[in-house]
């Protein structure tokens, strides 16, 4: 049987390595803004890019953040996209011109097509992209696989787990 269960191709993303990468992608991100190569805003796609966004804004000294909550999917399946909370009318501006849209990852695109549809001249970043979304990003740190699934520490607690030759 080829078919595998999410967990069984699984990546994990500890806090330090999701804070590692997110400084990676404000290095590469430095300096590539339109303003002088400075950026005018930073705004997170919640939930999944709030900690990223909050990351890089740090690193690059930016103080204007915002975010944009579009629900795409529920913990059984993908749903269309639909933003439930914009961000501020006079940070995006009318095309989000000199504006960072920050994601965890992207897998799809769908959630970041929608966006970059309200926001066509925004700057789209992310950590983590799959083959079938990457498409809708101008920059990203690391490419997984499609079939691979992202465990992000936000998703995760620690637990006991039963030795491997059981108990006394």
């Amino acid at each position: 049987m080829t078919d595998r269960l999410p967990h069984e191709k699984g990546f994990h993303v500890s806090w330090d390595q999701i804070h590692r990468d997110a400084r990676a992608l404000a290095w590469r991100l430095d300096k590539r803004g339109p303003d002088g190569g400075a950026w005018r805003a930073v705004v997170a796609i919640t939930r999944g890019g709030m900690a990223p966004a909050m990351i890089v804004a740090r690193e690059l000294d930016i103080r204007l953040v915002d975010t944009i909550s579009v629900k795409s999917y529920n913990h059984q399946a993908q749903t269309p996209p639909r933003v439930i909370k914009a961000p501020q009318a006079e940070i995006m501006g009318q095309d989000g011109e000199g504006v960072l849209v920050v994601d965890d990852l992207v897998d799809t695109g769908k959630t970041l097509e929608l966006v970059r549809a309200l926001y066509p001249k925004a700057h789209f970043a992310t950590v983590y992209a799959k083959p079938q979304g990457r498409a809708m990003v101008d920059t990203y740190i690391t490419e997984v696989s499609q079939d691979t699934w992202i465990f992000f520490p936000w998703d995760m607690a620690l637990q006991y787990v039963e030795p491997y030759r059981g108990r006394d």
